[in-house]
């Protein structure tokens, strides 16, 4: 993606009387490029307007043109002898704070000036980071040119010219470029799929997948369809959809030759079967329908849409084209693996249990895929997760939460209740039916696994404190190792079914994506596409610096802190602390919700409380702290940490310092202020001010309750739905909060802010709110992210650096 390849661009800066006039000399040229008056057919167009000349400076010119620019004096711009030319003159500005500005160009009589790729009257509205300016202009035939711009402002010292070719992070450079969406490997390690999506500006996406060889690294092939792999061999699948239907296609990667294999393939989700002569469907039965108008409500989750219907398992027989229909009845049913001789299958069937603890639960059965007769593995366990067959379909590799299988893996301290999010691997031993857990004693939780037909291992990744990290068990002794990565966070990988052959890709705090192969036979990785290389391209980035600290309680808590680029430890700067939004810790992931080098790029220290007391990835007995504690401990921790890095770093303006979370850290963004006043503001993204509220309206507020609240209820448990609330402690609140929330919000409802804010109006505290229209629980539209993330810099620009200007341009001061 090309991105502001016009930063070295004004190398000669003066001021003017009063440093508010930054006036620029010099200019990367693009040009000159002849442009001549058309032949006049007729003296007046369609709408009886006559040529002018100036209509010139209409014709088209691609901005790509400055990749190959030259650098020239604005005292004299070449022109072309005996034609119109036209000329694109460009320089990089950058603002360290919101500033308001009017741009003066002299010298072309005919010029159009474009701002970050927007026209330009004159007058400027400058956010915080580096803007490209352009000025395309047209000379008369032989003509001496001048070009002198200066830019006005009464923000003194806060506009400069960049002069090194690199620009400051920002949301653009978050949003906008390539990422990876997938990679898989084929059955025999001699291919993977590469599937890469890229976001263009105003939030348009496309995504196409690459087939290239482990061995070179060349790309064989590319479609614009996702793909999967055949159970064996080398060929790769895909669904071709076309007016007349769908088709299952085959592709030889190295031949290109194509197979039809289902030329009208039935709708639904499918996978194939390991002998590959069958396709297992989840199928999707709907519901009853209510009347409009007035309709009855059956259960708390019938408010979602969707919710009335079924899924069901059946399986297509390739050569005869039937469609056997595996499951029937109106709890949910779905087929969780296939054993490699394609003779039994994993049944889950799982239904609602509103009145014990949890509310859900699943069964486990044994499907003879020729009989359909099925033998019962586990019965009602609401705490297990997935099920697949080990290689030899003797064993199977179970995940769930500490209380899966009669806690057999729970290892917490008496009385406390594990987290239902604090997932654990299990294996079961079919002939007995006897279940071990083998990661009882592992304190990364664990998110993805995969038993390998290869070797006999299982690989999965973990969330290893604020890491994503790689592992494989012995599955006979249990014993689990580390696979040294390249990268921070593995956010995906894909094993070869027949072949020591790994993909993976992923990134950390300093990079975006990067794709590897790793070699399980000699334990060599090999990076095979750096994305970020792409995407980081003269962006200037401060540092990232692990920082833990030891709370009141004697234990270490995990976290990091971002600098601002050209960090001068001499100097004061205001601080955000950000902290995790619910069970998870905040990870290194370097394209986040809350991006923190783009926080860092306006000026600030960032300091991220990566897992405070309840965070999974430290092990079940940390986690357990975030059940019926209701911000006890970890509002603590995010405090003390605050206070601590303050004293430990005297770069750190402790009177400036604000605090920002979403959804459970939303909740904390509301909580904390109602116990300490050490924070100079906060932002509370779609948080919870009333537990009991939450509980009843939220799509998930009663199930997500069976983690926070494990057995509490508004009726039995007053201290935590209650005492613990924001809203029924708002009068202890000094600090200036903002509450940001998706008015379709159906995880936390935007009522959670709308109470909490008026709670704060009717007291005469300082507070604000802003809904997103349309948007969920995350804010996913494009624009809308822009101007939501601008809404949270503004309001830490007013607070932490006693600059309200952006604020007030946002949300102009009303009379009402």
């Amino acid at each position: 993606m090309k991105k502001f390849m016009f930063l070295a661009l004004a190398l000669a800066l003066s001021i003017s009387a009063g440093a508010e006039d930054v006036t620029v000399r010099r200019f990367r040229l693009a040009g000159p490029f002849p442009v001549m008056k058309p032949y006049i057919v007729d003296e007046l167009d369609v709408n009886s307007r006559p040529f002018e000349t100036g209509s010139l400076l209409d014709t088209p010119l691609s901005s790509d043109a400055l990749e190959n620019a030259t650098l020239v004096s604005g005292d004299a711009l070449p022109t072309c002898d005996g034609s119109y030319s036209l000329g694109l003159a460009a320089f990089a500005l950058e603002s360290s704070g919101y500033a308001e500005a009017d741009l003066k160009v002299e010298g072309p009589e005919n010029y159009k000036a474009f701002v970050d790729g927007q026209p330009c009257s004159g007058r400027l509205k400058l956010e915080p980071g580096t803007h490209e300016v352009r000025i395309k202009y047209l000379a008369a035939p032989g003509a001496a040119q001048k070009l002198n711009v200066t830019i006005s402002t009464e923000k003194e010292g806060r506009l400069s010219i960049r002069e090194d070719g690199r620009h400051l992070y920002g949301m653009k450079d978050v949003l906008l470029g390539k990422r990876y969406s997938d990679v898989s490997v084929s059955a025999d390690g001699k291919y993977m799929a590469v599937s890469v999506t890229t976001t263009y500006e105003g939030g348009s996406t496309s995504t196409s997948t690459r087939i290239m060889e482990t061995a070179s690294g060349k790309v064989v092939t590319q479609v614009q369809e996702r793909v999967g792999w055949m159970p064996s061999g080398s060929r790769c699948h895909f669904t071709r959809r076309t007016p007349q239907g769908n088709s299952l296609v085959s592709l030889d990667p190295a031949t290109g030759e194509e197979e039809v294999i289902v030329g009208d393939l039935p709708r639904g989700s499918f996978h194939f079967t390991p002998d590959g002569n069958s396709l297992l469907f989840s199928l999707t039965q709907q519901g009853p329908k209510e009347r409009e108008g007035v309709y009855q409500i059956l259960s708390p989750d019938d408010r979602q849409p969707g919710w009335r219907n079924r899924s069901y398992a059946a399986l297509y027989d390739i050569r005869s084209g039937v469609m056997q229909q595996l499951t029937f009845g109106h709890n949910n049913s779905y087929i969780s693996d296939v054993s490699k001789d394609g003779s039994k299958a994993l049944l889950m069937v799982s239904r609602e249990r509103l009145e014990q603890r949890p509310t859900t639960v699943s069964s486990l059965y044994l499907l003879d895929l020729k009989t359909l007769d099925a033998k019962a593995l586990v019965v009602d366990d609401g705490f297990m997760g997935s099920a697949r067959f080990s290689p030899d379909a003797s064993s199977v590799l179970l995940s769930g939460s500490p209380e899966a299988f009669g806690r057999i893996g729970m290892n917490v301290k008496e009385g406390q209740t594990p987290s239902l999010t604090d997932q654990q691997l299990y294996i079961m031993d079919l002939a007995s039916g006897s279940i071990r857990p083998v990661t009882k004693n592992f304190d990364p939780c664990v998110q993805n696994a995969v038993w390998s037909s290869h070797d006999g291992q299982i690989y999965f990744t973990a969330e290893n404190r604020d890491l994503y990290s790689l592992y494989r068990m012995n599955p006979k002794n249990g014993r689990i190792s580390r696979i040294e990565t390249s990268e921070e966070l593995v956010n995906r990988f894909s094993l070869a079914e027949d072949a020591p052959v790994l993909a993976y890709y992923g990134q950390g705090a300093m990079n975006s994506d990067r794709l590897y192969l790793c070699d399980l036979k000699s334990g060599r990785t090999t990076l095979v596409e750096d994305l970020s290389e792409e995407k980081l391209r003269n962006v200037e980035l401060g540092e990232c610096h692990e920082w833990n600290f030891r709370n009141s309680k004697g234990e270490t808590v995990c976290g990091r802190y971002y600098l601002p680029p050209h960090f001068d430890p001499s100097k004061k700067y205001p601080m955000i602390v950000n902290y995790y939004g619910g069970c998870s810790p905040t990870s290194r992931n370097f394209e986040s919700r809350y991006p923190h080098h783009a926080y860092a790029a306006l000026g600030y220290v960032v300091y991220v409380v990566a897992g405070p007391s309840g965070a999974t990835g430290f092990g079940q007995e940390w986690s357990a702290r975030h059940v019926n504690t209701a911000g006890e401990g970890p509002a603590q921790d995010i405090i003390e940490g605050a206070m601590q890095f303050c004293k430990e770093h005297p770069f750190v303006n402790e009177k400036k310092v604000g605090c920002i979370g979403a959804s459970y850290g939303g909740f904390m963004s509301q909580y904390i202020p109602t116990i300490t006043d050490f924070f100079a503001c906060s932002v509370s993204h779609a948080g919870i001010s009333d537990h009991t509220s939450y509980w009843g309206f939220g799509y998930w507020g009663y199930s997500y309750s069976e983690t926070s609240m494990a057995n509490s209820y508004p009726w039995t448990r007053k201290d935590l739905f209650v005492d613990q609330s924001p809203l029924y402690r708002a009068d202890k609140i000094n600090t200036p909060i903002l509450f940001v929330h998706g008015d379709a919000d159906t995880n936390v409802p935007v009522n959670e802010s709308i109470q909490m804010f008026t709670a704060l109006k009717l007291l005469g505290k300082e507070t604000a709110f802003v809904a997103v229209k349309d948007q969920d629980h995350h804010i996913l539209e494009y624009q809308k992210r822009l101007d939501w993330q601008n809404t949270i810099w503004a309001w830490f620009a007013k607070y932490l650096q006693d600059d309200p200007d952006w604020w007030d341009a946002i949300y102009a001061p009303k009379s009402l």
